[in-house]
């Protein structure tokens, strides 16, 4: 098999001009396979997702740990769009770029003169990614969004992910955004190898709407076929005992998704030690452990509350059931089967950051680089665009770069 070298899209150019998390991530996954991508911010404050760690609420740290996740490998160039000399600076990193990604809401777009049509205009081989809060269409397509609220509130996910007993709860920060990040850059991989094959440009567009859909699929199609959904359950009432959460003596949590029932009844019985439910008639069909899960979950809180995780841990892999521990980030940091799939990078010395999820056999990431202060690149990328030192000396004095 031929090895292709570090950086598969090296020599690809990406204009990140998209603010928070979706498209700015999509930029990440393209620069770690290697493609330079200079990150438009605007003064005097920059991206916004600079300050989300300071949003109360988010964990405590000295380091601006969001900004490093999503703002690594770029270069930043600090433009006032609304300048013109800033302006034509940006048309003319968008002549030899290959993509453009933003988050621009339609007014901004229109605004800046940086709709699809502005910058085709001018390169007709640009790939234009546009990513939206509700879609293009309809009474919502200029109205901001979050993936809190377009993501997870709008699809229903946050409706669906909760217990009869409890009201519905955030999402984590980034929850939908990483994972619409995903199709903008599945996207913009097909509009590459489309140029490939006309030698045009093309738009690409998603929305977290329609990510937290395809998200929540199972429920929205199920909903499409007309099906009626059972009432919301408790724990300690699951109408499933065999796909719950259990709780072992060191306090650690246990998530089981039995779905073979044949199989996985028995081994869960010897597992916990409970021969005598295998053919127990309140227990020993779906529908028998449905009519009586309270009493089948009290026992089996008993059981688990007996034992630590390392030994359930054992027990459970001996009688090859699935099942996963449910830990707080500050585990999973640590957890070494995220290590050895290569999980994590070392961005510096001491400091890991959480690669994107694409593995190709052949290709190796870009070693991953700290994310830039704002603005950090503006002079080095304006001197790129033949620029000279007193050219930018005067646009930064008046406010059009800094």
């Amino acid at each position: 098999m031929r090895h292709v070298p570090q950086g598969i899209l090296s020599g690809l150019r990406v204009i990140d001009c998209s603010t928070y998390i979706a498209g700015p991530a999509a930029a990440v996954i393209l620069s770690d396979f290697g493609a330079d991508v200079i990150k438009i911010e605007r003064p005097p404050h920059g991206d916004p997702y600079r300050y989300l760690v300071t949003v109360p609420g988010m964990p405590v740290s000295d380091q601006n740990y969001c900004w490093i996740l999503d703002g690594r490998n770029k270069r930043s160039v600090a433009l006032n769009l609304a300048d013109p000399d800033a302006r034509e600076a940006l048309l003319k990193l968008v002549r030899g770029a290959d993509i453009f990604i933003t988050n621009y809401q339609p007014q901004l777009q229109r605004k800046f003169r940086l709709e699809h049509s502005d910058l085709a205009a001018i390169n007709s081989r640009l790939i234009y990614a546009s990513v939206t809060g509700y879609g293009e269409n309809g009474e919502d397509a200029e109205k901001p969004g979050y993936d809190a609220t377009a993501y997870w509130a709008r699809s229903g996910l946050m409706h669906t992910m909760h217990n009869g007993d409890a009201e519905p709860v955030q999402s984590p920060a980034g929850f939908g955004d990483h994972p619409t990040s995903m199709s903008v850059f599945a996207g913009i991989m097909l509009a590459l190898y489309r140029r490939q094959l006309t030698g045009e440009g093309s738009r690409v567009t998603t929305s977290l709407m329609a990510n937290g859909a395809w998200s929540n699929s199972c429920a929205i199609q199920a909903a499409l076929c007309d099906a009626a959904f059972l009432p919301k359950w408790t724990r300690k009432a699951a109408i499933n005992p065999l796909v719950n959460h259990y709780v072992t003596r060191d306090g650690q949590r246990i998530f089981f998704c039995l779905l073979d029932p044949p199989r996985d009844w028995p081994n869960l019985c010897r597992a916990l030690g409970f021969l005598e439910l295998v053919d127990d008639p309140r227990f020993s069909t779906p529908a028998a452990r449905r009519g009586n899960s309270a009493a089948l979950i009290e026992r089996m809180d008993d059981a688990f509350a007996q034992c630590d995780l390392s030994h359930w841990s054992s027990v459970l892999k001996e009688h090859d059931l699935i099942w996963g521990p449910v830990p707080p980030p500050s585990d999973v940091a640590h957890d070494p089967q995220f290590e050895q799939n290569y999980v994590f990078a070392e961005i510096e010395p001491g400091l890991k950051t959480v690669q994107n999820p694409i593995r190709v056999e052949g290709l190796e990431k870009a070693a991953p680089r700290m994310a830039p202060g704002m603005g950090q690149h503006t002079r080095d990328v304006l001197l790129e665009l033949g620029y000279s030192e007193e050219q930018i000396a005067q646009m930064i004095e008046r406010g059009a770069a800094q």
